[in-house]
């Protein structure tokens, strides 16, 4: 126990040798939680590393009093991988996420056609606001500015031509509707 305190002082002075020696001691009965708790060997992996630069970061911060050194680095360990697991959002397609499997071009192009007849029907400044959050990817925030109107004026003009819309597409238009509250 002496020796380990020793070795965890080193650690907080940001000695090289006392991180590699914790690593050895504690890193696969660590990497062993992770695995666990992901059951998936390259993200315990990352997670693993990632721990450990947490412990190197936050090391100062150990209080022996407290509890063991091992309970401290495992509660690291524990969040770091909770909170992995939590944000599943992905910022990059790896899927297919194809909603038209199965059909033919001509279809897909029948339905793109009725959409912009759709949205040609709709007055310019509801098309513009459309345009831009949902074919430009833009927030309602930047999307006003872009137009130069108060927000509450923007978001009436998308609540406005999505009911247009909903009039004109009526059933096929509901599941859009909840594709793109889904997307949100």
């Amino acid at each position: 126990m002496k020796d380990d305190l020793v070795l965890i002082k080193k650690l907080q002075n940001q000695d090289t040798q006392a991180l590699s020696r914790v690593y050895d001691l504690y890193s696969g009965a660590i990497y062993g939680v992770i695995l666990r708790m992901c059951k998936d060997e390259s993200l315990a992996q990352d997670l693993l590393q990632e721990t450990f630069m947490k412990i190197w970061q936050k090391s100062h911060t150990y209080d022996p009093d407290k509890g063991k050194f091992f309970t401290w680095s495992y509660r690291i360990a524990r969040n770091i991988t909770l909170n992995s697991l939590r944000k599943k959002d992905t910022l990059i397609q790896t899927e297919d996420l194809s909603v038209y499997k199965e059909r033919s071009t001509s279809e897909a192009e029948k339905d793109i056609t009725q959409l912009e007849g759709s949205l040609k029907k709709l007055e310019p400044h509801h098309q513009k606001a459309l345009e831009l959050v949902y074919f430009n990817g833009l927030t309602h925030r930047e999307a006003h500015e872009e137009m130069d109107v108060p927000l509450g004026t923007f978001k009436s003009y998308i609540k406005q031509a999505l009911k247009k819309l909903r009039e004109s597409y009526k059933e096929e238009l509901v599941i859009v509707w909840i594709i793109i509250e889904m997307m949100r």
